[in-house]
């Protein structure tokens, strides 16, 4: 069973989303266990080295709790510092972890400008991940009003990367 980065990534965002505390993979050569609401310290440990008689099992990460802050376009999180987004203000938010992008290429121009009108279907920016250039595209019409990651920044998964304000 092959399992890429991105699957997993998919498969932990489901899994904090449901009230599933304990998943164990097996496929072959594969084990994945997934804890939520478990601390380091409580998940199994490697065998020492000087236990070499024993063949080591794959031990997999445990997935602590993760504080999590809503991304739905209609809500709107209090922040302790200065506002980024009002109520009024979509989110172009990151599908993937990655490197940010404003061009397509080094010596070409940006693909959106803050007061750039944009359609919904347009390409607004490039998120490399493992040596692949993702195209992301805006799912609103509207103006940008605000750039918020610098060129060439890593991003998260969900990360906000602009703000546009809807037509």
């Amino acid at each position: 069973m092959q399992l890429d980065l991105h699957q997993l990534r998919e498969l932990l965002t489901a899994i904090d989303q449901t009230n599933i505390s304990d998943l164990t993979l097996k496929s072959g050569d594969l084990e994945l266990t997934i804890r939520k609401g478990t601390s380091l310290s409580d998940r199994p440990s490697l065998p020492s080295p000087d236990q070499s008689h024993s063949t080591p099992e794959l031990v997999s990460p445990t997935v602590a709790p993760v504080e999590t802050t809503a991304t739905s376009k209609t809500a709107a999180m209090p922040s302790a510092g200065p506002p980024t987004a009002s109520n009024k203000f979509e989110e172009i938010l990151s599908p993937v972890v990655g490197t940010f992008y404003r061009a397509p290429a080094p010596d070409e121009s940006a693909f959106v400008e803050v007061g750039d009108r944009i359609t919904s279907g347009q390409t607004v920016c490039i998120i490399e991940a493992m040596k692949v250039m993702n195209e992301i595209e805006a799912e609103v019409s509207g103006q940008i009003v605000e750039i918020l990651i610098k060129n060439g920044e890593p991003v998260e998964y969900n990360q906000p990367l602009m703000l546009v304000n809807p037509n």
